[in-house]
């Protein structure tokens, strides 16, 4: 069970209205290597993981799931007060004609999310090595995003996000050692 508290998880603070930006973090949002699909992943591949490994994957999906908070912040901040004008200057158009101001699960370049971005194999060790590229491909996409903003107040909470894929992945990096270790000696699978 899950404690919610009415916060985020960092604070999150733009300085200006910026669409274009908000095109590039949509990415995050619902985007193949994005929070959603992230934390879905993880939930999912919950089931077939050996229990030594549960609880990881249960608090990173959830830790996952603040962060889609975050960027969904982050995105309404930097488009709620933005004219249509804007919104097409930002190859947003379409998406303000399908969705006006809501949030839509799809990446930068319009495409809406799928289920085929959650991978699971079933295989722990398979399963784990997909999560660490996952959050090694996050945090490659959080830097390029911060190369892209001029925006020192939001650039700060992404940084806070890029830092914690690198913590993810060495998690799951430590959880495929303890795996092989059980499988070594038990021959579990």
């Amino acid at each position: 069970m899950w404690v919610y508290e009415k916060k985020l998880q960092y604070p999150v603070k733009v300085s200006t209205c910026n669409p274009t930006l908000a095109k590039y973090l949509i990415e995050q949002y619902g985007g193949a290597d994005g929070e959603l699909a992230a934390a879905l992943r993880y939930m999912n591949q919950r089931y077939t993981i050996p229990p030594s490994v549960v609880g990881l994957l249960t608090d990173i999906a959830t830790e996952e799931l603040g962060h889609l908070e975050m960027i969904a912040t982050m995105i309404y901040k930097l488009t709620k007060d933005a004219t249509p004008e804007q919104m097409k200057a930002a190859g947003l158009g379409a998406h303000y004609v399908n969705h006006g101001e809501a949030l839509f699960y799809q990446n930068a370049g319009g495409v809406p999310f799928t289920a085929q971005y959650i991978q699971a194999k079933g295989d722990p060790i398979a399963d784990l090595y997909e999560d660490i590229a996952a959050e090694e491909k996050a945090r490659a996409t959080y830097q390029w995003i911060i190369d892209m903003s001029d925006d020192p107040d939001l650039n700060d909470s992404l940084r806070f996000l890029r830092e914690r894929e690198i913590i993810h992945s060495q998690r799951f990096r430590e959880a495929v050692e303890v795996l092989k270790d059980e499988r070594d000696r038990k021959k579990i699978f």
